[in-house]
């Protein structure tokens, strides 16, 4: 399971997937979503908009990201 730290109190779903590498534009992004690809927290999200927050894990394609504070 890969860290990620963001900065602020949350980052977007479609967002935080462009972020790490995952997808690599926001139109891939929106349709891994709405296809039913993406878990957060073990369950299917299709609300590109989702707000990730601390704690919150992701799961799309074998890849699994934690979302932590970050540090500075």
């Amino acid at each position: 399971m890969e860290k990620v730290p963001i900065r602020g109190e949350y980052i977007r779903l479609d967002d935080l997937l462009k972020h790490t590498g995952a997808v690599t534009t926001g139109g891939h992004a929106k349709v891994v979503i709405q296809n039913g690809e993406v878990k957060v927290d073990g369950e299917i999200c299709t609300m590109r908009g989702k707000k990730i927050r601390q704690g919150n894990r992701i799961e799309y394609d074998k890849n699994c990201f934690e979302i932590v504070e970050n540090e500075h």
